[in-house]
């Protein structure tokens, strides 16, 4: 098994060099270049004192450079951190002065970016930034910089590695609830035995033309990008701006020939809200993932009625595990718009397990705390030791030993078949006027009526007997006056009174977050802002 995740580039450039290995736009490099290229830059970070285990922050948009800096930075024995580009200045510093970071690479058009984050003040490290392109960045704040050009004078041949596969590969930074960003640790070693699982399942070879949709900064594209070296496929990075319009992604999919996807299913929704796809639409597509949330089943049986060529699978798995720690391929298209799609079984070398508050496993059908183990399970978070200790917990086994497991604060079943099912959040899990509530059961009905591109349901506490109100965000398809009085008489024919929300608001688009899933955090503050219509 391959011992660092880089080492899939070194095979492939080795067997096929002048295979193509990304493509952005008009814009491709092929594995022998990308190589060379990475091995340079690796040399240069090395030249400005980076060294093993030293965290290298990634300021740059989706690139071809950004590729190549990410195999450089692992290839220098150092830890890649990203830095998405849209966040504001004031998250970047917190992340920079959480990991502590040795050095800054930017490309793009990040410079006003830095300016701002550095005239916030010095930071209590030394650190070097470095452009990707030709010119060099000067800051205030940091040792000389260095560019691109400079490390055209480094050899291009491949380096000796002092990394191990225990150490990271990349520090993920996520919301944290006391508004510091928490730095989700992932090692090389959690990563390649999901790649090498899913390279097999996913029948990933050498020419297939995989897509990488998610940020850079979001586990997804972890499996795009070292998936894709390992198979030696090409792979297609999405620009920002194909999703803006529906047909124009659909366009970049025919365009592209992709033979795999894999997205949240927020866009997915999208492209089917808008009819983007027809029927034998993406002849070459063979494969269609997705991960992160709850596909809507209508949207769901859009796609599969018009790709009968395509495998559909639905993949689970929080950040703090690795891209994925179960999966369901579905065998054939849902007949209910209402059925529930499980998250299936648990991948090779994983588990899931549906406990109760002792951590014993629950009865099939009845709702549980959702746990994982295994290979893909993170060491914990970046210098969090209490955050670590609370969420990632020791379950006592057969005998003496134990096995550390993580909570994910998702509740699930099991089912009649055996198949784990997700409920929702455990925070979505509400008591309103006595009656204990799934918002998740309130959002499916909602996604089966007709005339809503998007919908989400989110709850504002209360306290007392009302416990928490009902909230939900929508924004109807164009052409429909749909509004929260006809929503609730429609809604009311499929779910009980006490489950019907009591506020609405209409949206032009819902929020997303930085990952493109539902930024229901946000809801709950915009109806707690807004005086929301009752129905």
């Amino acid at each position: 098994m391959t011992r660092l995740l880089h080492n899939w580039l070194t095979l492939n450039a080795e067997r096929a060099p002048e295979s193509i290995a990304v493509v952005m736009e008009s814009q491709a490099i092929t594995y022998g270049e990308l190589e060379r290229l990475s091995n340079r830059l690796a040399r240069g970070l090395k030249d400005a004192d980076c060294r093993r285990g030293d965290r290298v922050c990634l300021l740059s948009p989706k690139s071809i450079d950004a590729i190549v800096a990410i195999l450089g930075i692992i290839k220098a024995d150092c830890t890649f951190v990203p830095l998405d580009p849209q966040s504001p200045a004031a998250r970047h510093r917190k992340i920079i002065e959480s990991c502590e970071c040795r050095c800054i690479l930017a490309a793009g058009n990040t410079a006003p970016l830095l300016d701002e984050i550095f005239a916030a003040g010095a930071f209590d490290f030394p650190f070097s930034v470095g452009s990707l392109g030709d010119a060099r960045i000067e800051g205030p704040h940091c040792r000389a910089g260095f560019s691109s050009s400079d490390f055209s004078t480094y050899s291009a041949a491949p380096l000796e590695y002092r990394n191990d596969s225990a150490d990271p590969a990349h520090i993920l930074f996520t919301s944290g609830s006391t508004g510091v960003p928490k730095g989700v640790v992932i090692t090389h070693a959690n990563v390649i035995p999901f790649v090498e699982w899913g390279k097999t399942y996913f029948h990933m070879l050498p020419g297939g033309r995989n897509s990488c949709h998610s940020p850079l900064h979001f586990d997804l594209s972890t499996f795009d990008i070292y998936g894709t070296l390992a198979a030696g496929a090409e792979l297609h990075l999405v620009p920002a701006e194909a999703n803006l319009l529906p047909h124009k992604l659909a366009d970049f999919i025919r365009r592209s020939e992709l033979t795999q996807w894999f997205s949240v299913p927020s866009i997915l929704n999208y492209m089917a809200k808008f009819d983007a796809v027809k029927d034998n639409d993406f002849p070459h597509l063979r494969e269609l993932l997705w991960c992160g949330e709850v596909f809507p089943t209508p949207a769901l049986i859009y796609w599969m009625r018009r790709l009968p060529h395509v495998r559909f699978t639905n993949l689970y798995g929080p950040t703090e595990a690795t891209i994925a720690s179960s999966y369901y391929t579905l065998p054939t298209c849902p007949a209910d718009e209402r059925s529930s799609i499980p998250i299936g079984t648990p991948c090779p070398g994983e588990s899931l397990m549906v406990l109760d508050k002792n951590l014993e496993p629950v009865p099939a059908g009845e709702i549980g705390d959702l746990y994982i183990g295994g290979a893909g399970l993170s060491p914990g978070y970046w210098r969090d030791e209490e955050k670590t200790l609370e969420v990632f917990v020791r379950k006592h086994c057969s005998g003496d030993g134990s096995e550390r497991i993580y909570k994910t604060g998702d509740l699930a079943s099991v089912g009649e078949d055996g198949l784990v099912y997700y409920v929702g959040r455990s925070d979505c899990q509400i008591k309103s006027r006595g009656y204990r509530i799934e918002l998740g059961e309130i959002e499916s009905a909602l996604h089966s009526l007709e005339g809503l591109q998007e919908c989400a349901v989110v709850a504002v506490t209360l306290g007392g007997f009302e416990g928490a109100r009902i909230c939900c965000a929508y924004v109807p398809l164009s052409g429909h006056s749909t509004g929260p009085l006809t929503l609730r008489k429609e809604l009311s024919r499929l779910l009980p009174s006490y489950m019907l929300p009591t506020h609405w608001l209409e949206f032009d688009s819902l929020p997303k977050n930085a990952n493109g899933k539902i930024d229901r955090p946000k809801l709950v503050e915009d109806f707690k802002n807004h005086e929301a219509p009752a129905a």
